[in-house]
């Protein structure tokens, strides 16, 4: 499989490329799509972290798993190529920096140009089946991206965790909160954005962060 992975990335997760569950990982994924359809397209499964070298991480958001919709997942939790209409989560998204920030933000639905910036956009689950959201769960993933938390957490100072909804917070544990900033609310989807999504000011709060840091905000 043809996947794309920065240099950065391959030096810090080198034990858990060379781990035997990762193997077992690999073999999976690489049946599954040789056998079904499987989301985002097999040369995109690591742009989150091609897209986000380790250096410039400053910003983790933690998605579940990639959408599983034809032309949605594209690498990048919450994210779809431009020509794909928003999904609800990401409009809930859009309104709430807009509301938070005072001006229209996410004039695509694209969200490479945060990537760029060091906005690290995570899925736990790294791959789905199309249609069967979940369905990639509890075949390594986790372990995975379990380890990219804590070594980044390990690793740098001063990132801000981005954890919407239940199973994102549970990753908590992972995160050295001496010296980063982790921030929580429920889940941007539309069934639980108004309990608690809408009005968690997350976006000004993690630039007002990054100054104090003498890091440069996120253009959301």
């Amino acid at each position: 499989m043809d996947v794309k992975i920065h240099q950065e990335w391959k030096e810090l997760l080198q034990d858990q490329f060379d781990a035997p569950y990762f193997e077992n990982l690999i073999q999976f994924v690489k049946s599954e799509y040789a056998t079904k359809t499987v989301y985002p397209p097999g040369k995109l499964i690591f742009n989150a972290f091609d897209k986000s070298p380790v250096s410039k991480v400053k910003v983790v958001i933690l998605g579940q798993d990639p959408y599983h919709g034809p032309g949605q997942a594209h690498g990048l939790c919450f994210s779809v190529p431009d020509h794909i209409p928003a999904p609800p989560s990401l409009k809930n998204i859009a309104k709430e920096i807009t509301n938070d920030i005072g001006s229209i933000a996410l004039k695509t639905t694209n969200l490479e140009p945060w990537a760029e910036q060091g906005v690290f956009l995570l899925n736990a689950t790294l791959t789905v089946r199309a249609h069967q959201a979940g369905s990639h769960q509890n075949k390594g993933w986790e372990i995975f991206t379990d380890a990219v938390m804590r070594k980044l957490s390990d690793e740098k100072e001063h990132i801000a965790f981005l954890l919407w909804g239940a199973y994102a917070i549970k990753k908590r544990d992972l995160i050295d909160e001496s010296k980063h900033l982790v921030l929580t609310s429920v889940h941007p989807s539309p069934l639980s954005a108004a309990r608690g999504f809408f009005g968690n000011h997350h976006f000004s709060k993690v630039n007002s962060f990054l100054q104090l840091h003498n890091e440069t905000p996120i253009v959301w």
